[in-house]
């Protein structure tokens, strides 16, 4: 799966399914891409390491699990070649980082003992977490955060359906539902306001991109994909994400604006 891309083209992602013998192995892949262009990225210490996001000035986020019974999960940065541990709720067994700009402030979640997810962002200068809701929303996961501090996830809403969200820096919230879908994730946004996700109509899964003037696009995977989803953007448009093909495998893709 490639989960995020920075401005220079460096793509963040994992392989692995998890499973017994293949576990989740991060890595960055920079141009121009190959074989030889994939760097791993393994948390110290863990079994499992997830890259999810990454910025321009060179910092890393995301997520690992340690070997042994418990498999807590809990969140880290990278920075000047230093891991750094995060966790907003040390009691959690649930503590993502999902995306980075490039002040540092990083946005995530932690599950609580409900099973219920709490947005918060994170910055990584002043070792601070704020809290990041939605009114009405009983569950929050904020995935991706621009330069101006626009903040895309997405949440439970009052009807109980996933639905995606923008929160402006302001607090003026734009909710995000596909016509006709079951859910709808947003999981990143650039500085033009860009957002990516994907959305659940019938038995498939469809990427997507929206901006607030012309609204939702479409993105699915080539070779007649099963589903598709976006997970992040650069200032380009270009999108990264991954699919499943009509093997059952899941492939990374890279898309680029025509022209």
């Amino acid at each position: 799966e490639l989960l995020s891309i920075n401005n220079r083209g460096h793509i963040g992602g994992y392989f692995g399914s998890g499973a017994a013998g293949h576990p989740n192995t991060g890595y960055i892949l920079r141009p121009p891409y190959g074989r030889a262009k994939y760097q791993r990225i393994m948390f110290p210490g863990s079994a499992q390491t997830r890259l999810t996001g990454l910025n321009n000035t060179g910092v890393q986020v995301g997520f690992s699990s340690a070997s042994g019974r418990t498999r807590r999960i809990a969140g880290w940065y990278l920075e000047n070649g230093q891991y750094h541990s995060v966790a907003d709720n040390a009691s959690s067994a649930v503590n993502e980082l999902l995306g980075v700009n490039d002040r540092g402030v990083a946005v995530g979640f932690y599950t609580d003992a409900r099973g219920l997810d709490h947005a918060f962002t994170y910055d990584i200068a002043t070792k601070r977490f704020a809290a990041v809701t939605v009114p009405g929303a009983s569950s929050v996961v904020a995935a991706g955060i621009n330069n101006a501090g626009a903040v895309a996830g997405f949440c439970t809403g009052l009807t109980g359906r996933t639905e995606g969200f923008v929160l402006a820096p302001g607090g003026q919230l734009s909710v995000l539902r596909f016509p006709r879908a079951s859910a709808t994730r947003a999981t990143g946004i650039n500085d033009a306001g860009e957002v990516v996700g994907y959305y659940q109509l019938g038995p498939g899964t469809h990427g997507f991109t929206w901006t607030s003037a012309r609204g939702f696009a479409t993105v699915d995977g080539p070779g007649g994909a099963v589903s598709t989803a976006i997970s992040g953007v650069n200032d380009a448009g270009d999108l990264v994400g991954y699919y499943t093909d009509r093997a059952g495998h899941t492939d990374g893709l890279l898309a680029t604006p025509d022209g």
